[in-house]
């Protein structure tokens, strides 16, 4: 095999590799030899079909999988020679002009990893924040927990329903004078003023009894879940059973019991735990910025830009998720376009961030136990139907780039863990309030890396989501979305630079018969595969939330 190299500009890498003609012919005769005793053919024995004629029956099959297999070695083969580090998976091609019995002429293109100075981390400093639960504290959550847990008691029949008095009703939806599907319920519980069903419905319920009928009309939000009810008009039929006012709710003994517990202690003893917890993740939460800041600020290198392409289409994706949801989608649309380029410093800030922590990873023999990895790859099978659970697993064990995002974040957390005991860390008491005002302080620096301009005094729903959602794991990734019914085996090479806290590799373009072959080890096989249907979740009733 010939290698030239083609293009070397920064971490980007090209080459041409020409495969001899004779090379190719040799393997295929190889793979005549070992068929041949199973052949059969009319007119001989087994065993005894001449070469020629086995070539001449599975002579084409045996071309695409020669050709396949031997560009598939000569890549590793590059890899190996040139020592190259792959950043996502090569663009491999082969040419147009290719013909059986001449020399392949395939194109690999790929960037690579950057190389990174061994990070310094004996000089780590962090301020611990942390927060003491008080009694009070418990108290508060005791009473947010009987707010939500409150008893009704019937109340007169001649009563008319006022805010905070509870319905319960009987429905009927109809559109355009048709029932639809999910409109109707019987016995249905509905606090006027708690905001549970859509706008509108429980403002036209104020002042019924208990036997009244009632219809009413009332117009689906532009935003519905249910695209078939966004933004339409509907009217329903609803006949009052029974109006309700809220009763005393006595938090003894008897409340915790009816909660599961034993008594009331043990049912502040649970709410203690909870909040400790809570706390303790924010704690952490501040605890990591604060050290990602400090790596980010003494780092500076060229990251590949297939890779920050990848993470900003993640965070544009959710960006846009966000502003669907909000208030004046069009407003919040205009708002991130105008920040554009700082979300792309975002996406590069993460992906040096996961590098880097990658290299200390991997310096320091941080690793993730095969017992570890067998449990996330259980919990993520959860999100899938029952029948497709297993496959979903047998995927992500047998795909490296899929089981490396699925092991990214139990990775990364296991990086930071080793650098909070190597960091010199002094503890300071805070109230929660000032523990969530430095987490939005270094939220507001992190999300902002590089921006000029002040940040606008209030922001949109849209914007606030995505800042935290930066602040997230550096490198967290989702699980691999698209389990294929068959799974190539990638080189080892592949495994070994697919990294823990790499993207996933973007969707490799359709290439020709020729050059499909070419990839049969690649992520287009993969990407090009179905993926386990999810688990169906149940849908919930139109006029709800």
């Amino acid at each position: 095999m010939q290698i030239k190299e083609t293009t070397n500009t920064g971490l980007k890498r090209a080459y041409a590799l020409t495969i001899p003609a004779a090379e190719i012919e040799s393997k295929i005769d190889g793979e005549v030899k070992k068929i041949a005793p199973q052949v059969k053919m009319p007119g001989f024995r087994p065993g005894k079909v001449p070469g020629n004629l086995v070539r001449k029956m599975h002579g084409e099959q045996l071309h695409a999988q020669v050709l396949n297999e031997t560009i598939r070695s000569s890549v590793d083969d590059l890899m190996k020679e040139k020592k190259l580090r792959p950043a996502m998976q090569p663009d491999i091609s082969l040419d147009e002009s290719y013909e059986q019995g001449k020399d392949a002429e395939v194109s690999v293109a790929m960037e690579i990893l950057p190389e990174i100075e061994a990070p310094e981390t004996d000089d780590l400093k962090i301020e611990k924040l942390t927060v003491p639960v008080t009694d009070e504290q418990v108290d508060e959550a005791l009473e947010r927990i009987a707010g939500q847990n409150k008893s009704y008691k019937d109340a007169p029949k001649t009563k008319k329903a006022a805010e905070g008095d509870q319905l319960i009703i009987d429905f009927v939806g109809r559109m355009d004078g048709e029932e639809f599907e999910g409109g109707k319920a019987e016995g249905a519980p509905l606090v006027i003023g708690s905001g549970q069903f859509i706008p509108g419905f429980e403002d036209q319920l104020t002042g019924v009894k208990a036997g009244d009928e009632k219809t009413i009309k009332v117009t689906f939000p532009d935003n519905y879940p249910a695209e078939n009810l966004a933004g339409k008009e509907a009217e329903f039929d609803i006949t009052v059973q029974s109006v309700k006012v809220e009763d005393e709710t006595k938090v003894d003994d008897e409340f915790a019991k009816n909660l599961g517990l034993d008594d009331l202690q043990k049912l502040k003893d649970v709410l203690r735990a909870q909040l400790e917890q809570e706390t303790a993740g924010l704690t952490r939460t501040q605890m990591k910025r604060s050290l990602l800041d400090q790596l980010a600020a003494g780092h500076d290198f060229d990251v590949p830009e297939g890779m920050v392409e990848a993470e900003f289409n993640q965070i544009w994706q959710q960006l846009q998720q966000e502003v669907a949801k909000s208030d004046d989608p069009e407003e919040a649309m205009k708002e991130i376009e105008a920040e554009k380029d700082d979300y792309r410093k975002i996406a590069v800030r993460r992906v040096r961030l996961g590098l880097l922590l990658s290299e200390i990873g991997q310096a320091n023999n941080v690793q993730v136990s095969g017992q570890e990895m067998n449990m996330l790859i259980q919990q993520a099978a959860q999100q899938y139907r029952q029948e497709d659970r297993q496959r979903f697993m047998e995927y992500v064990r047998n795909d490296p780039m899929a089981a490396a995002q699925l092991r990214a974040p139990i990775y990364e957390d296991k990086v930071v863990d080793f650098l909070f005991d190597k960091a010199e860390v002094t503890e300071r008491e805070v109230t929660r309030e000032e523990l969530e005002a430095a987490i939005e302080a270094e939220e507001e620096t992190e999300a902002k890396p590089a921006a000029k301009k002040k940040a606008p005094a209030k922001k949109s729903a849209a914007k606030k989501t995505t800042s935290k959602a930066d602040d997230k794991e550096a490198t967290e990734k989702p699980a691999a979305k698209k389990a294929p019914a068959k799974k190539a085996a990638a080189s080892k090479d592949s495994q070994k630079d697919a990294g823990e806290t790499k993207p996933a590799a973007k969707k490799a373009p359709t290439k020709k018969a020729a050059s499909k072959s070419a990839k049969a080890d690649e992520p287009a096989k993969k990407e090009a595969a179905k993926k386990p249907a999810a688990k169906k979740t149940a849908a919930k009733k139109p006029a709800s939330k």
